[in-house]
């Protein structure tokens, strides 16, 4: 029987948020009611038992949760105890706009052109976009290359320096992509059928 052994960055971060947490004075339960997740869900991000917390949009989720920031996380992680400045409060004008940083406003359209994806999407079908949304296990994405390549998949899963996907030749073969190489990830959020 094996053990599950939490990747040791992953783990700094979780404890890093558990001391943001505990800074705030909020039980495990109180944070999580915070995003209608129960106390259990948010212990396992705590203990690195949930994967996802090194995902800028989860971190984002969970330190807004605890009136914080990404930021705020990164420097408990590195070990330093100084807190960004007012200028850079997650409540303050400049800070609420970080959110939506590398984020294209606009969706994107583009077509299936082969049955790689069959029968979750199949060739002539249009796939709507929205650029720097993470996609969930199961949705469609769309992944652009530093190469200048695109690759239209459907995610399973990644970890801090690789990401899962099906649709290489069929939905029964994963694919490993090293983030790396990645430029952006765009989620799929519509299928649209002629």
């Amino acid at each position: 029987m094996s053990r599950f052994v939490p990747d040791p960055e992953v783990l700094r971060l979780g404890e890093a948020l558990a001391a943001l947490r505990r800074e705030r004075g909020l039980s495990q339960a109180e944070a999580g009611a915070r995003l209608n997740m129960t106390s259990q869900g948010w212990g396992l991000y705590e203990s690195g038992r949930r994967p996802g917390l090194f995902r800028p949009d989860v971190q984002r989720r969970l330190t807004g949760a605890l009136d914080s920031s990404p930021d705020a996380l990164a420097l408990l992680v590195s070990g330093q105890t100084e807190r960004p400045t007012a200028a850079s409060d997650p409540m303050g004008v400049e800070g609420r706009g970080r959110a939506f940083e590398g984020r294209s406003p606009r969706r994107t359209r583009i077509e299936v052109l082969n049955a790689d994806l069959s029968p979750w999407a199949e060739p002539g079908v249009v796939l709507e976009c929205e650029p720097g949304l993470w996609p969930r296990q199961g949705q469609g994405c769309v992944i652009e290359m530093r190469d200048g390549t695109t690759r239209v998949r459907l995610f399973e899963q990644a970890d801090a320096q690789h990401m899962h996907v099906r649709g290489a030749g069929g939905l029964d073969q994963v694919e490993t992509i090293e983030r790396r190489l990645i430029l952006r990830t765009s989620a799929v959020i519509a299928r649209l059928e002629r």
